[in-house]
């Protein structure tokens, strides 16, 4: 038991593989806004609440984490169960705000707590390695969507929508303590006190800081608006001859599919950047692989015969490299500024993914919804974000180090 798969990686398995179902959130949303009888756009903020409270909750408990990993864990277990069972309770009353209470704040709190916990751990286990360490952490977040994505549509269906949540509550409530239970810092391990205090004020005042946020920022957004809306894209597609590409068996197995490639993603790309000289690099390849299949996407007509197998690459690569940026984001902070603080330098980063759960859905169901154009129009949206976080990884994001003390 005491090795670094039992004491880091299945725990973070176990953790992440509960919390991640947040990315399944386009199996269901319609369903909620249909069964409390509220429009997509509104039921839509709950996502954007989760992830808000996801990032402030990051950055706020890092300090929290940093000290004691048992306690953090089963914190994130409570507010993430509960929040679960509350939003069943609360669709089954029909009540959007209180849909955004449990699954916006309550299950954004667990979420950001949750994700933090087996992070730093991960990386102590696997020195050597570390991005392959944080792959593992995080691949739980995309396999979570690939196994409970099917899962939930056959619950839906078959017991009902707000019975599902109740449900899944029980189950992760099981795994999450399973993690909690195993998780544990190597026994060699001894937490430093800082010399100073730390102040996140520094890091603002830190261009090389400035560029990883803001080109995380960025990749979140862009992905989040994707994401978001995979099923609704693919069930809209029609042929020459007006009739559906997609079946819903076939949108399940394409959304199942894609988070496998979240997941690859988190571990494939985080492992590639252990190899090479620079991690920033990761970025570099994950932002121009992007802008070219986001430009095919938009340029491609949508009866085309290419455009079913250009659609679903491009969610394919898009989710690989959302995971991919998130997985080699911790070892590209701790080669950057140390790992002394890392828990607390990797919650303020993720603040950016807090901005980018307003922005990300929000901006695909504004140009689908506000603007009344079609899904089509969200990949050239996205393809300028992309460019934009190339050109701030290729100029802001400087090699040199700013070691924590």
């Amino acid at each position: 038991m005491e090795n670094k798969w039992m004491r880091a990686a299945l725990p973070a398995l176990l953790i992440h593989g509960s919390i991640g179902t947040v990315y399944s959130w386009s199996v269901f949303k319609q369903a909620v806004a249909d069964y409390i009888g509220q429009s997509v756009p509104n039921v839509e903020w709950s996502f954007s609440i989760a992830i808000l409270f996801l990032g402030l909750s990051a950055a706020v408990l890092g300090h929290f984490v940093e000290q004691d990993i048992k306690k953090s864990a089963l914190l994130s277990t409570l507010f993430f169960v509960v929040g679960m069972v509350g939003t069943g309770i609360s669709i089954q009353q029909k009540s959007l705000i209180g849909i955004y209470i449990f699954y916006g704040v309550i299950m954004g709190i667990g979420l950001g707590i949750g994700y933090l916990t087996p992070v730093k751990n991960l990386m102590l286990w696997f020195h050597q390695n570390k991005g392959l360490g944080t792959g593992l952490a995080v691949a739980g977040f995309g396999l979570a969507k690939m196994v409970f994505s099917p899962i939930m549509m056959a619950l839906q269906e078959s017991i009902g929508l707000w019975q599902m949540f109740v449900i899944l509550a029980g189950v992760f409530a099981i795994m999450m303590l399973a993690g909690a239970a195993l998780i544990r810092k190597p026994l060699d391990w001894v937490e430093e006190p800082l010399e100073n205090k730390f102040r996140p004020t520094d890091f603002l005042k830190n261009s090389t800081f400035i560029g990883i946020w803001l080109m995380f920022y960025l990749n979140i957004t862009a992905g989040l608006a994707i994401i978001s809306q995979e099923k609704d894209i693919l069930a809209g597609l029609t042929n020459s001859k007006g009739t559906l590409v997609f079946s819903v068996a076939a949108i399940a197995t394409v959304v199942s599919i894609d988070a496998f490639f979240n997941a690859a993603g988190r571990v494939g790309l985080a492992s590639l950047s252990d190899r090479l000289k620079d991690r920033n690099t990761v970025y570099k390849l994950i932002f121009a692989g992007s802008i070219v299949m986001s430009l095919l996407a938009y340029f491609l007509p949508l009866t085309s015969l290419l455009m079913p197998v250009i659609l679903v690459a491009t969610f394919f690569f898009i989710n690989a490299g959302y995971g991919g940026g998130f997985s080699a984001l911790p070892p590209l902070l701790s080669d950057r500024f140390g790992m002394k603080a890392i828990s607390k330098i990797h919650g303020l980063t993720l603040t950016a993914w807090a901005a980018a759960g307003l922005s990300g859905n929000q901006l695909a169901s504004f140009i689908v919804h506000g603007l009344h154009m079609s899904y089509q129009t969200v990949f050239i949206a996205i393809a300028i974000l992309y460019a934009l976080a190339l050109i701030i990884s290729a100029t802001i994001v400087k090699p040199h180090q700013m070691l924590v003390k």
